[in-house]
């Protein structure tokens, strides 16, 4: 039985990353349409709460954008993506700071998008690592193009972690707020948008300094 040729091996290596690709650019077009049923942190919170203590429930409720409240719209790009309008899915500024910023500290801050989470929260997982970054970034370009702005916002504020077993705006309105995400006020939004760096652990109602922070941001991008 002969062996298979390095060529060979490559060949397949690359076919299937061809057709993973695919697939994924194929989910795009679906979600530039229908709302997804679940994403790949769904299924790893899923999965993390199988030997954690105590029951996992899921909360998510997929609104249309013209039911999110403009103020957390407004607040969630004040804080995670200034720029967002105006790169294809990469604000080359935002990373340069980042690298210039790890060089000085010896420490790494994230400089991720809002697409950039978007693919992530899809299709990967919060787990870190270069392979994933790639897969990221080449997913991303894909995204921007197929899906558009609107689309990108919508899908991410809908997807997006915001507290234990809290995926999406609508959730989140009526687990921290006991509200909608139509009726979020503007310190609300402010508040729950102060949570997304680490929505499992931080609570809106501690996030008194970043929140006025992000109403700051708000009111220099006139809004």
């Amino acid at each position: 039985m002969t062996r298979p040729s390095f060529r060979r091996i490559v060949r397949i290596a690359l076919l299937s990353l061809a057709a993973a690709y695919a697939s994924l650019v194929l989910s795009l077009v679906v979600l530039r349409f229908a709302n997804p049923p679940f994403t790949a942190v769904h299924v790893q919170r899923r999965i993390e709460s199988w030997s954690a203590k105590g029951a996992y429930k899921k909360r998510y409720e997929p609104v249309p954008l013209a039911r999110i409240s403009p103020n957390l719209q407004h607040a969630v790009i004040a804080a995670e993506d200034g720029r967002f309008y105006t790169h294809w899915g990469f604000d080359w500024s935002q990373i340069k700071d980042a690298i210039e910023d790890d060089l000085e500290d010896g420490r790494l801050r994230g400089a991720s998008t809002i697409t950039q989470q978007l693919v992530k929260n899809l299709f990967f997982t919060t787990r870190f690592g270069i392979v994933r970054k790639a897969a990221e970034a080449a997913v991303v370009p894909a995204a921007e193009i197929i899906l558009g702005k609107q689309r990108i916002l919508e899908l991410y504020l809908n997807t997006a972690e915001w507290g234990p077993g809290v995926f999406g705006i609508e959730a989140a309105a009526n687990f921290h707020y006991r509200s909608t995400a139509a009726r979020l006020s503007r310190e609300q939004s402010a508040r729950l948008a102060a949570i997304l760096p680490s929505p499992r652990r931080r609570k809106p109602a501690r996030m008194d300094r970043y929140s006025g922070i992000i109403l700051t941001r708000m009111n220099q991008m006139g809004w």
